[in-house]
This record gives structure tokens, C-alpha cells and sequence, in this order.
């Protein structure tokens, strides 16, 4: 990797700026073992087989979190990511690829750049391989620059796809970086029906008689515009492209772990102890996964670990409060939770009943909320950051709208007898105002209100189900 001539000269300044850019992620120490340990010593080039057995994914048997059946286009599309990646970012000459190229190309994966940039690099990928696989797709790119406009279209399949395929990634890197035995955990890939549906009441112009309690996603036929997509991926799932980085950082260091590189290729069928403890509880694997999507913080990775019990205690540590475990109520959710000071994620499960007809129809939905410092015993709105969560049927994010700081309202009885010139509701609210909050929850958690977004300033605008009407 020196330099003479007055060619290799040129060469050596671009080199220092493509080495400078990935030492900024603190990943060119590695870069420059995996050069050494996998370049041909005659042509000092990294072999395209190399490349590629670096990157190939081959998971036969994956299993799914749904009851619905997994297309059968989806294993074929992970047979074609490992290349794409390699032909996408990776420039090989006849000889391979050597060393700026090499380095060039973790950039383009693994460098630092804009919300806008990872989420094109992320479609790129996605559009190689289903490319590559011999499937339909109706995303078009308007030039080759890193940064272009993306036009066209998608369906709820390629959502669902899509979504899978970097879960997929994210589930490589971490089962590879927890497990014992490399390369042998089982794929088990998570409902993401609720995220395929917040994108497709976003983004399409759906019929009136969509009914997103009972929905086949499978089933529908939709055109998402990618600019409408674009605009909901950015709000809703905005650390979505972190799952390509961390594959491509995590395969690359597998290099100088593994000692058969053919292991970390490929998987088979094992249990599912995972995703039976995520459904378990509310709290499912898909849930907990588009949750930690819509953060950027630490709490987001304390969240994914519920998805992956080898990261830590798995759901059953983290839980401090279950009604069906611990009694409902208040005074029981407060024996539990009191005095805790850390992040705190609330699921409520509920239904509403319609009546049409003399027949009643009951709605199940589940909402969330996560407040950074636990509940406090206290007769006034509090908190200083927070988001309310609409999870089921239909995944959609609403986080501060930096207006009030009406975050977060909990409070019991007063101890003995506590004269109180104006009565204060006991329970527990989010956002609005007292009397008026967009969420309560009473104090025997047997009712719970929900409010239009119009009475909060706290929380951002939106439906916390589908169908919700002003109370």
C-alpha cells in the first residue's frame, strides 16, 4: 500500500481521505487486519469469493413470529443479499479488490452521513436483491448518486420484506455476537404486520372499508408512493438503516474471530425460546423491535435486548410490572414500580365495543408509553421527555411536541386522611390536562379514556387506534 510513482501519489491523498472517514468510526484497524488476513499475497487484492463468503446469508429454515404464512420469495431474497452487497458497494477488478476500494466501500455502508443517505443506501440494497432474486419492484432511482431522488412505488409485501430483511441483519450481528456456538441460532423473524399497516394508512389512498382490526397485509394490493414512504420511514422507524451498518461492521470483524469463516454462512432450525417468551407478554418481539426503531438513544438498545434474551435477562428481568402476574390496580402496580427511577415502558391492553345492528363488535388495541425517569406519586402533571405509543392494530409514534410538559400524571390516594380543598383523579394519565388528559387509566385499571389529540400539547398529533372519535 505505498506509493512512488506521480499515479500513486494522486492515489495516496484520495487514500488518506477514505482511511481518515473510516477511522472516524473507529473501524480502520480492523479494515487493515481483514486486508492482511484475506488479500491474495500476489496481487495484494482481496479474491470476489472471499467477498462474498464474507457477506452470504443462508438461513434455510426461518420461522415467523405471525400466524401468517411467510412468502416463499422471502428465503430467495436472502440468498441474493450477501452478493448484493458485495456488487453494490464493493468495486472489484479483475485482479479483486484492493485496498481503496475496500475502504471506499465500508464507507459507503458503514460511514457517517445523513438520515437521507442511510435510508437510500438501505433502498439501493433492497432493490439489488430483489433484483437479483427475479422479483417484481416498482422503486425506480433517478441517478447513481448517493444522495438521489427515489421515485416509484412499493407494496405492503415489499414492506414486509423489506422490514424482515433488515431484521434479518440485525438478528445475524447479534445472535453471531451472543452465541456459543456461532452461526447455529435459528432465524425467527417478528410480526411486523402493525408496521406494514402504519405504513400503509400513511402513505396510500386506502378504501374505506379497510379494516385494520382483521387485515391480511398479505393480502393487499396498495401503492405506497416512496415519497409519501420516505416520509414516514424518517418519522417512524428512523434507526432502521442501523441494522445494514451493524451487519456490515459485524461480519467484517467475524473475520478475525471466526476461525471457519463457512459457519457464520449459514443457520438451521433450532428453538424458539425467544420469540415464545416476547408472546408471552404484550410486549412481542415485533413490538419491542419497532419500538427501539423509533429512538436514538440508549434506551432503544435496552428495549432490543427483549428481543434477544442473551443480551441479558430477556423479558422476565425486565419487567417490573405485569397485571396478570402481580393483581390489577394501582395500589398493586405501585408496589411493584415505586421508588424505580430509570426508563419505563407502559403497554395497556383494552377494547372498545360497537354495536351495529344489535350485534356487538369488540376492538382490542394496545397503546404505550415511555417516560425516561419512572412514575412519581404526585397531584400535578410532570416529566421533561416522553412518547406515547399506538402499538396494535395499527404502530405509530408520537413523541414530544415541545409545547407543554404535560408528560406524565400518577397518583394515589393521599395517606390517611389528607383534607384536599379540590379533589385530584387517581390513576394514571399522559398528556392533556387534569380532567382533560388525551390518556387515563383508573385507579382499578377497568377503564381506560382516551381523548383526541386535540386536548394535548404535551404529545404530538394523531390516533392513538384506529377509528378513535373525540370523548
Amino acid at each position: 500500500m505505498g506509493a512512488s510513482s506521480s499515479t500513486e501519489q494522486k492515489l495516496s491523498s484520495e487514500q488518506r481521505e477514505l482511511e481518515s472517514i473510516a477511522a472516524s468510526t473507529g473501524a480502520l484497524p480492523m479494515l487493515k487486519k481483514d486486508f492482511s488476513k484475506l488479500a491474495d499475497p500476489q496481487s495484494n487484492a482481496l479474491p470476489l469469493n472471499a467477498l462474498q463468503q464474507c457477506f452470504n446469508i443462508n438461513y434455510k429454515s426461518p420461522v415467523c413470529e405471525a400466524p401468517t404464512k411467510m412468502p416463499g420469495s422471502f428465503p430467495v431474497l436472502l440468498e441474493n443479499l450477501g452478493s448484493s452487497i458485495v456488487d453494490l458497494f464493493l468495486v472489484t477488478q479483475k485482479g479483486g479488490l484492493n485496498w481503496i476500494e475496500f475502504v471506499r466501500g465500508y464507507n459507503k455502508c458503514c460511514g457517517r452521513m445523513s438520515a437521507s443517505m442511510s435510508f437510500n443506501t438501505l433502498f439501493r440494497l433492497y432493490a439489488s436483491t430483489v433484483t437479483k432474486a427475479g422479483l417484481p419492484l416498482k422503486m425506480e432511482f433517478e441517478s447513481d448518486d448517493a444522495d438521489c431522488k427515489i421515485s416509484g412505488s412499493l407494496l405492503a409485501n415489499d414492506v414486509t420484506m423489506l422490514l424482515w430483511m433488515c431484521w434479518t441483519m440485525l438478528w445475524d450481528y447479534r445472535t453471531f455476537r451472543n452465541s456459543k456456538e456461532k452461526g447455529k441460532e435459528n432465524l425467527c423473524l417478528p410480526d411486523v404486520s402493525h408496521l406494514v399497516l402504519s405504513a400503509v394508512t400513511s402513505c396510500a389512498e386506502v378504501a374505506s372499508d379497510l379494516n385494520a382490526w382483521d387485515c391480511d397485509v398479505s393480502a393487499l394490493e396498495v401503492e405506497l408512493p416512496m415519497g409519501k414512504f420516505l416520509t414516514w420511514a424518517f418519522k417512524t422507524m428512523p434507526s432502521l438503516p442501523d441494522c445494514f451498518t451493524q451487519f456490515v461492521y459485524a461480519r467484517l470483524q467475524n473475520v478475525l474471530t471466526s476461525e471457519d469463516e463457512s459457519t457464520s454462512s449459514s443457520s438451521s432450525l433450532g428453538n424458539m425460546s425467544s420469540t415464545k417468551s416476547c408472546n408471552s407478554n404484550l410486549l412481542t418481539c415485533g413490538r419491542a423491535w419497532a419500538i427501539s426503531l423509533t429512538l436514538r438513544s440508549t434506551i432503544s438498545e435496552e428495549i432490543l435486548q427483549l428481543c434477544f434474551p442473551s443480551d441479558g435477562d430477556g423479558m422476565d428481568g425486565k419487567l417490573l410490572y405485569q397485571s396478570s402476574l402481580h393483581g390489577r390496580g394501582l395500589n398493586r402496580f405501585w408496589s411493584n414500580i415505586g421508588g424505580y427511577k430509570g426508563p419505563l415502558l407502559m403497554l395497556v391492553s383494552a377494547s372498545k365495543e360497537d354495536a351495529h345492528g344489535g350485534s356487538s363488535n369488540v376492538k382490542k388495541w394496545i397503546i404505550g408509553a415511555l417516560t425516561e425517569n419512572g412514575f412519581e406519586n404526585k397531584d400535578l402533571f410532570y416529566g421533561s421527555s416522553g412518547s406515547l405509543y399506538a402499538i396494535s392494530p395499527v404502530f405509530h409514534v408520537f413523541p414530544s411536541a415541545g409545547k407543554e410538559k404535560n408528560f406524565v400524571y400518577s397518583h394515589l390516594h393521599p395517606a390517611g386522611k389528607v383534607y384536599e380543598r379540590q379533589h385530584k383523579p387517581v390513576g394514571i394519565a399522559f398528556g392533556g390536562t387534569m380532567g382533560n388528559e388525551r390518556v387515563f387509566v383508573d385507579e382499578d385499571f377497568a377503564r381506560v379514556t382516551i381523548r383526541h389529540h386535540a386536548t394535548d400539547k404535551t404529545y404530538q398529533t394523531g390516533s392513538l387506534f384506529p377509528d378513535q372519535v373525540q370523548l
